[in-house]
């Protein structure tokens, strides 16, 4: 008797099990359909819509379900359709919100898309899959249309300064050609570069340096603003303190486009400035072979002649850039203070003469300050922005007792 009672307490147990799965299974169904239905209405409830499908993402009746997570990313899907459509209307809207609903949405069917390729029924025979089709054309729409993920990150950037929200918008969007299921769905054209360009500033902005650099190394043959990205990429490694690093982009920046002086004037400036003159000189000599009519390239060997002291060679580099271009002001000014150099070591010979010959050489060294001043006249004309070059007149004038003149420098300079 007693073997017969426990044998119907533990038919009961179980009974009374199932009975409670299958009514907790049967609720959280109720859950994702109710999401779903508010989802879809005509005047969506979005809202209570994710109250609805939140239980049924954690409850184990439901949370490994493809359709729960697939709805859940739908939800997000009709809320940013929504707000399209009052955008079409010409309604202001909050494009934080709406991005926020993608992100949303694009997590979620992520998440669709991997348990959709997972099930099994009980024979243990793979289901085929059933939302790939339709989560396939949300992220194709999510990609293509700018008004998505590209204008949210554009309003965290811009408006926002959110550098790191919008960089991780950013590569969102980025990421999108990767999935598994979007292969060939997408195509990777200039939108593409130009959002990696976007990403690579946001995280220069966020101070993410590793980042930037990882984006820019990969953008170097892209075609997409490529002195640019490379200037940028320079900066980075300077932030970083990798000088090796630093160094190589210069060289290869110069290497691919010669014609752009900004990278033979930083390496120069690197080596002059490490007492590495003989690898400047390389350099410099390689740039004038490649483009000798860039006026930049005779300037900058101009300023290594000087370091050199060959003071000679160096008002001939200053010549030739004037030559190539008459409206380069520092070449004109680096003659002047050739001049002023010249007139200068004048004077220092004679330092310790006679009086009789110092004021001799005073009066050859006032002849040859005097050459000097159509230079800094001309510079400062082409250029009446430096300040340098009114600062020269200034103490040639002072020097030369050109009172009148001096009078006036010093009313430019605001003294």
């Amino acid at each position: 008797m007693k073997k017969v009672i426990w044998s119907l307490f533990l038919l009961l147990s179980v009974n009374m099990g199932c009975g409670k799965f299958n009514g907790e299974l049967f609720a959280q169904k109720k859950n994702v359909s109710k999401a779903k239905n508010l989802s879809l209405m005509e005047t969506p409830d979005f809202k209570a819509a994710r109250e609805a499908i939140a239980p049924a993402l954690k409850d184990s009746t439901t949370a490994n379900s493809p359709m729960t997570w697939y709805v859940a990313g739908l939800i997000g899907y009709k809320e940013n359709e929504a707000f399209f459509k009052q955008q079409v209307l010409g309604k202001k809207i909050d494009f934080v919100l709406k991005g926020k609903a993608i992100v949303e949405s694009i997590d979620y069917l992520k998440k669709a898309y991997e348990l959709d390729q997972n099930q099994f029924d009980k024979k243990g025979k793979k289901i085929k899959p059933k939302y790939d089709s339709e989560i396939q054309t949300m992220f194709k729409e999510y990609f293509d249309d700018q008004n998505n993920l590209f204008s949210y990150a554009a309003v965290l950037f811009d408006e926002n300064k959110d550098y790191k929200g919008a960089l991780s918008v950013f590569e969102t969007y980025l990421n999108i050609p990767y999935l598994p299921f979007m292969k060939d769905v997408v195509k990777m054209d200039t939108t593409y570069v130009k959002v990696k360009y976007y990403t690579a500033l946001a995280a220069r902005n966020a101070e993410n340096w590793e980042k930037a650099i990882e984006i820019h190394e990969d953008m170097k043959d892209d075609g997409y603003q490529t002195s640019f990205v490379y200037q940028l990429l320079y900066e980075e490694y300077v932030q970083m303190k990798d000088t090796v690093n630093f160094l190589k982009v210069l060289e290869e920046g110069f290497q691919k486009m010669p014609e752009e002086p900004w990278f033979i004037q930083n390496l120069i400036n690197y080596y002059i400035t490490n007492n590495l003159i003989d690898k400047s000189k390389v350099y410099i000599t390689k740039a004038i072979e490649i483009s000798p009519d860039v006026a930049v390239y005779h300037y900058v060997k101009a300023k290594i002649d000087e370091v050199e002291n060959n003071f000679v060679a160096a008002k001939a580099a200053y010549n030739k850039t004037i030559e190539l271009d008459p409206k380069y002001a520092d070449a004109y000014n680096g003659i002047g203070v050739l001049i002023l150099d010249e007139g200068q070591k004048i004077l220092d010979e004679a330092s310790y003469k006679s009086d009789k010959e110092f004021n001799v050489a005073k009066k050859k060294a006032n002849e040859v300050f005097k050459t000097a001043i159509e230079y800094f006249l001309k510079a400062s004309e082409l250029n009446p922005e430096e300040m340098t070059y009114k600062r020269n007149l200034r103490m040639l004038y002072y020097r030369l007792q050109m009172s009148k003149e001096l009078e006036a420098i010093e009313k430019e300079l605001g003294y």
